[in-house]
């Protein structure tokens, strides 16, 4: 996994050159070496299908894991941990992150300077994100988490000339910021609790630990992974963020950066839900978030701000059906994040490409698109009917069999 890791970011690093060399072509070298990764992932369901989650690293039937040294007079480590909560988000990330690198390859002009930083930016984010899922170290996990952050900052403001685009970058930065840091604050904490800052040997004691403490600890974790997910009351800084071009849209905001809030809440809460505030968090804000997200979502014009409302909604939703800590929720909660970024995903790049083709993203004056491009309208079809769960579009079978 570190060998993968650090192929990845070594990578991103030379994407630059690689862009200065092959133009846009460049995007197409990025996707096959996600492709790759994507391979690399799949090639340990294997494994992870027969392991025992309870099983440690090193004994018999565990998930794939890695431990290496970093920091032993603080017993930070370089711990990386393949479980089934852990290989979904894997898939995830690298699947569509390949997805989106072919549409970048068509998306920017044919010389454009500033596409060079860009994919070196949206590829080292792919690798931070599948860096951050991997993580069996807290502190690995808030520097990767801390990563996601800065590079999101970074694509949010790619066009640097627009004040609109600045603000938001800054402002996506701010919140996700402080709210990265009250769970860094709760992650050391629980962690000093508990004895170890090894995230799978936490878990594997949630029932033991109890009190006051351990109360506060998970509201500031949650702090940490409302606030990335966009759930009310940070909720405002997602909609500013279509300020970024369609590919950061359809990968951060849709399959990848939102979904950081999620899988923390998914990986605390078979232990730590039964705690004073988690569920109380959870339910509330989760609830709350759908109703205004969706309501504000039936107020825009803008297409790509009714996806993003849309979103937000559907964070709320995904934050609470994950946050409930019971097997069957669980179960149900990864099926709609899988769907959720596969057709949150194809929607955001259809709109770039109505936008291109157009010039417009107002709904009041596409009437009748589809009769015009009747591809997108298939592509858009679909990933309706997946957004409305209707079958055999996605299943809750596939997820069952894999956890």
């Amino acid at each position: 996994m570190l060998i993968m890791l650090t192929a990845l970011f070594a990578v991103s690093m030379l994407a630059p050159v690689f862009y200065s060399w092959w133009g846009r072509r460049s995007f197409y070298l990025l996707a096959a070496v996600l492709t790759v990764a994507f391979g690399w992932v799949l090639a340990h369901i294997p494994q992870v299908v027969s392991a025992d989650q309870s099983a440690g690293i090193g004994e018999p039937n565990a998930p794939p894991a890695v431990v290496f040294e970093w920091i032993p007079q603080l017993g930070v480590e370089l711990a990386f941990r393949m479980d089934a909560l852990a290989l979904a988000l894997s898939l995830l990330i690298t699947g569509v992150g390949a997805a989106v690198m072919l549409y970048c390859a068509r998306y920017f002009p044919a010389v454009e300077r500033a596409a060079g930083p860009f994919a070196a930016q949206l590829f080292a984010f792919a690798a931070a994100m599948l860096g951050l899922v991997l993580s069996d170290d807290l502190v690995m996990l808030f520097i990767f988490w801390e990563l996601t952050t800065v590079l999101s900052f970074l694509l949010i403001g790619y066009s640097a000339h627009r004040i609109f685009a600045r603000r938001s970058a800054i402002q996506a930065l701010v919140v996700t910021t402080l709210g990265g840091l009250a769970m860094l604050v709760g992650l050391l904490w629980v962690g000093e609790l508990a004895g170890s800052y090894r995230l799978s040997e936490i878990l594997a004691q949630a029932t033991e630990l109890s009190g006051t403490a351990v109360d506060i600890a998970m509201v500031l974790i949650l702090i940490g992974a409302v606030s990335k997910s966009a759930l009310v009351p940070f909720h405002f800084w997602l909609p500013a963020a279509m300020a970024a071009p369609t590919p950061v849209s359809a990968y951060l905001h849709a399959a990848a950066m939102v979904k950081a809030g999620v899988y923390l809440v998914a990986r605390f809460a078979p232990g730590f839900h039964d705690t004073a505030f988690w569920l109380p968090i959870v339910l509330t804000l989760g609830l709350l978030t759908m109703l205004v997200g969706a309501y504000r979502a039936l107020r825009q014009t803008d297409i790509k701000l009714v996806l993003a409302y849309g979103t937000v909604s559907q964070l709320g939703f995904l934050i609470m059906v994950n946050g409930l800590g019971t097997q069957d929720a669980a179960l149900a909660g990864i099926a709609m994040l899988l769907a959720h970024g596969l057709f949150k995903a194809a929607l955001f790049m259809v709109v770039g490409i109505i936008d291109h083709k157009t010039g417009t993203r107002d709904l009041r004056t596409l009437s009748g698109l589809g009769r015009t491009q009747k591809p997108l309208f298939v592509i858009s079809l679909v990933a309706v009917a997946s957004m409305a769960g209707l079958p055999p579009l996605f299943t809750i079978d596939g997820v069952d069999r894999l956890v």
